[in-house]
C-alpha cells in the first residue's frame, strides 16, 4: 500500500448525508483507510443511480469495514465493493451476519428481476440492457469476508485502528461503533458512529448503549424534527387496533409495506397480541416476502437473546398467519376478495411485492395502505403519503382511491427528544457532534434542539462527499480534489423522474377531462408546440 504524507486522519462522508441512505464514511490516515458502513442510496432515481457509479474511493485500497447493521441502505453495497477489488474483513456482530446471509442475496435477487423486467422494456423501446449492481453470486462472494465481534470487545480493525460495538437498539445486532485512532506521542482519538438508534418503545430491543468522553460524534437525524411523546407498548397497540379496525370496516385489504427484518416481526407479534385478546377481528395475514420468511427463521433462532421473545415465537406459530414463498402464491393474494392484511417488502414502496400489490388495491376505496416506516423523499411511499391522486407504477398510471394511513409508531429510530438523551448520555464530546443520516428539516432542527441545551457544542451537518480532517484541537473541511456527484439540492429531493411522472399523470388528467375529441385535440396542439418552443430554444 503507497503511504501518503497525511498529518490527521480524515472522516469523509461518502453517503447519508443530508439524506437517510446510503451511509458510507470513510476514515483515513497515512497508513490505512476504513469504512463504516457501505450502503445502498434508495429514494429518487437520481440517488439510486449512484449505486451504478464508481464509488469516490478505490475499493481495493481500503482495509476493512465496521458495519453498524443489517438493513441495505449500510450494508446493501459490500457485494459491489468486493466485487470490484476488496479483499479486507467486514466487522461486525454475529446477528448481523445472520441477517446479511439472506438479506444480501435477496438485494441482489431483486436487482436481477428488476433488471431482468428492464431490459425487456428497453428492447421494446431500442433502448440499451443494464446490468445489475451485483448478481447473487457477488453476494455469496462477499459472505466469507465477515467476521463476527461481540459487544463491547475491542477489535484492532486495522493498522491504527482499535474498536468496539455498543447496542444500538434499532435492529437485531444493531451496533454502535466507537473508534479509536492511535497516533505517536498523543492520546488516541476517539470517535463515536451512532449507526441507526432505536426508540425506547422497540418491542424486541433494549435500550441503546454508548460510551462516554469523544472526541468526535456521528449521529443519525432520522427524526430530528420529531417527537412522539412516551409511548408505551399497550399504547403502540391500541393506536395499530384502531388502524386495523378502520381497515376491516372499509371491507378490502389492508395493505402494509414494511421492512421485511424486525419492522414485519414487531407487527405479526402485536397483530397476535391483538386478536388473541379479541381485540382485533381474527383475518388471514399474508407475510408475501421471501426475505421476512428467511429472515423470521433467525430471529426465532435468536429469540432468547431479544425482549418478548416468546410472544414472537407465539406468533410465527400463529395459525392465521401464512408466509407466501412463489411469485404465484403471492399474485393468487389479490384474487381473494374483503378484509384481510397483506404485509409486504420494501418499507418505501420502491422495490419488492408491495408493487404489485398497490398496482392492484390502490385504485379500490375498500383497500387501506397503512404506512409505517420512514418514507425518503422520492419513494413512491412518500409520494403517496404526500396525497398523490395519481401514480405510475411499472409504466402504468393508477388512480389513488385507496385511504392511505400513517402509523409512525413502528420506526425503529430515536425521535428528536430520544436522540438528545443519547446524545447527552455520550457528554462531554470534545470537539464536534457530525449529524447525518437525516433530510434537511431533521437536521436543522436536532442542531437546533442540541445548541439549545449545550450552545458549546461545536455541531456541522456535511453534505456528500465533504471530507473533514480531524485533529486533537477540531475539524476542519478539506478539498480534496474529487468531483461531488450530487449537489446538497439534489440530495433527498424530488428529481426530474418525478416531476416528470408528475407530468405525464397531469396530461392525462387534463387531456380526459376535456369533453370532445375537438378539445382533446386542442390540448394535445398546445403541449405540441410547446415542446416545440423548448427544442428550438436549444
Amino acid at each position: 500500500m503507497k503511504v501518503i504524507s497525511m498529518q490527521y486522519p480524515r472522516l469523509h462522508f461518502h453517503g447519508a448525508a443530508h439524506g437517510v441512505t446510503g451511509s458510507c464514511y470513510e476514515i483515513e490516515t497515512a497508513n490505512s483507510r476504513i469504512l463504516i458502513d457501505c450502503g445502498m442510496f434508495q429514494g429518487s432515481k437520481s440517488e439510486r443511480a449512484l449505486n451504478y457509479e464508481p464509488f469516490p474511493f478505490e475499493p481495493a485500497s481500503i482495509d476493512a469495514v465496521v458495519l453498524t447493521h443489517a438493513h441495505i441502505d449500510h450494508s446493501g453495497l459490500l457485494p459491489k465493493l468486493v466485487k470490484h477489488g476488496f479483499t479486507g474483513h467486514i466487522f461486525t456482530t454475529v446477528a448481523t451476519i445472520d441477517l446479511c446471509s439472506v438479506m444480501l442475496p435477496d438485494s441482489a435477487h431483486i436487482q436481477e428481476m428488476e433488471v431482468e423486467y428492464l431490459n425487456r422494456r428497453n428492447a421494446r423501446r431500442g433502448r440499451e440492457t443494464v446490468s445489475p449492481i451485483y448478481t447473487q453470486e457477488d453476494a455469496a462472494a462477499c459472505m466469507p469476508m465477515f467476521r463476527p465481534v461481540q459487544y463491547c470487545q475491542w477489535f484492532s480493525a486495522a493498522r491504527q485502528f482499535k474498536a468496539r460495538f455498543w447496542n444500538a437498539g434499532h435492529l437485531l445486532g444493531s451496533a454502535s461503533v466507537e473508534v479509536e485512532i492511535e497516533s505517536s506521542g498523543a492520546s488516541p482519538l476517539r470517535l463515536l458512529f451512532s449507526g441507526d438508534i432505536g426508540p425506547s418503545h422497540k418491542l424486541l430491543q433494549l435500550k441503546p448503549k454508548g460510551p462516554v468522553e469523544l472526541d468526535y460524534v456521528v449521529c443519525e437525524a432520522t427524526y430530528g424534527d420529531r417527537d412522539r411523546g412516551d409511548v408505551s407498548e399497550d399504547q403502540r397497540r391500541e393506536c395499530l387496533r384502531d388502524e386495523v379496525r378502520r381497515a376491516a370496516e372499509a371491507g378490502g385489504p389492508l395493505i402494509i409495506p414494511s421492512f421485511a427484518v424486525e419492522r414485519t416481526q414487531e407487527l405479526l407479534a402485536d397483530l397476535f397480541v391483538l386478536i388473541k385478546d379479541g381485540s382485533i377481528p381474527t383475518t388471514s395475514i399474508f407475510v408475501d416476502s421471501p426475505l421476512a420468511t428467511r429472515a423470521s427463521e433467525i430471529f426465532e433462532r435468536h429469540s432468547v437473546d431479544i425482549e418478548n421473545g416468546d410472544v414472537l415465537r407465539a406468533a410465527l406459530a400463529a395459525p392465521n398467519i401464512y408466509f407466501t414463498e412463489t411469485v404465484e402464491q403471492s399474485k393468487a393474494i389479490n384474487r381473494m376478495h374483503g378484509y384481510f392484511i397483506i404485509i409486504a417488502a420494501s418499507g418505501m414502496c420502491d422495490a419488492g411485492r408491495i408493487r404489485h400489490h398497490l398496482k392492484a388495491n390502490l385504485w379500490r376505496r375498500q383497500a387501506t395502505l397503512l404506512l409505517i416506516g420512514y418514507q425518503a423523499q422520492g419513494s413512491l411511499g412518500r409520494i403517496l403519503l404526500d396525497g398523490a391522486a395519481r401514480v405510475r407504477i411499472q409504466g402504468e398510471e393508477i388512480e389513488v382511491k385507496a385511504a392511505i394511513r400513517r402509523l409512525d409508531l413502528y420506526s425503529g429510530h430515536a425521535d428528536a427528544q430520544e436522540l438528545q438523551d443519547w446524545i447527552q448520555q455520550r457528554l462531554p464530546i470534545r470537539h464536534e457532534i457530525f449529524l447525518t443520516h437525516g433530510e434537511v428539516t431533521g437536521l436543522s432542527a436536532l442542531k437546533t434542539r442540541l445548541s439549545a441545551f449545550s450552545p458549546k457544542l461545536r455541531i456541522t451537518t456535511p453534505v456528500l462527499d465533504e471530507t473533514f480532517e480531524l485533529t486533537q484541537n477540531g475539524a476542519h473541511r478539506v478539498e480534496t480534489g474529487r468531483p461531488r456527484r450530487l449537489l446538497p439540492s439534489d440530495v433527498a429531493r424530488l428529481d426530474w423522474h418525478n416531476e416528470l411522472s408528475r407530468l405525464l399523470l397531469d396530461i392525462n388528467q387534463v387531456v380526459g377531462g376535456q369533453s370532445d375529441e375537438r378539445g382533446r385535440s386542442l390540448v394535445i396542439r398546445r403541449l405540441r408546440r410547446a415542446l416545440e418552443a423548448v427544442q428550438e430554444g436549444q
